[in-house]
């Protein structure tokens, strides 16, 4: 398992967020993510095919596998029983919050107010995912939010594009962002994927 979350932000600025409604499309998206330099994978547990998506791309070497869209503990029991390396949620509770902690697993939940990230800093964590990033006031308001908090690291996602993440990522307190236009819904175009992968790991963080 990698160890921090701060890893998993570090690996490439872009962290492709995957809905995948068959799991036999799971390991040709993920070898066309890795050969395209985007091995950090958060595959959404939106389908009934995501836990198997995710025991699949755990087969891809380099790939590193992660769960998004966890919204309680049980959910969280189930993508870790899966082989998830990391958790992703779009919010935070106080339950999953202390359920993911006492797993030790890398954990990015979600916030979208100061007073989202203050409930996560009481439990000891400082990374965390802008979520809705456009929706939610875009780059203005992630500034304004993470101004207080120095320390804080974000990982912007929702609206974001290939050609508005070049801003993002060039804000101080974003180590990557979470993009959902690398793969599109459907059958995969293996070449197609790993094109538009090579363009946002070639994105400066």
């Amino acid at each position: 398992m990698t160890a921090t979350i701060d890893d998993v932000m570090r690996t490439a600025p872009v962290i492709p967020v995957l809905v995948i409604e068959d799991a036999a499309h799971a390991v040709p998206i993920a070898r066309a993510l890795v050969a395209g330099g985007l091995p950090v994978l958060e595959v959404t547990l939106r389908t009934a095919a995501a836990l198997d998506v995710i025991r699949a791309m755990k087969t891809v070497p380099g790939a590193i596998v992660g769960a998004g869209t966890v919204l309680s503990p049980a959910m969280l029991d189930d993508a870790l029983a899966a082989g998830s390396e990391f958790i992703v949620s779009p919010g935070l509770t106080e339950p999953l919050g202390k359920a993911a902690i006492a797993s030790g697993v890398p954990f990015l939940p979600g916030i979208a107010t100061p007073a989202d990230l203050m409930r996560g800093l009481d439990m000891g964590l400082d990374r965390f995912k802008f979520f809705p990033a456009e929706a939610n006031g875009g780059i203005p308001a992630l500034s304004a939010v993470a101004a207080p908090f120095g320390a804080v690291r974000f990982c912007p996602t929702g609206g974001i594009t290939q050609a508005s993440a070049p801003k993002w990522l060039a804000l101080e307190a974003v180590l990557c962002v979470g993009g959902s236009w690398i793969v599109p819904k459907g059958a995969p175009d293996v070449a197609a994927i790993e094109d538009a992968a090579r363009a946002a790991a070639a994105l400066n963080p």
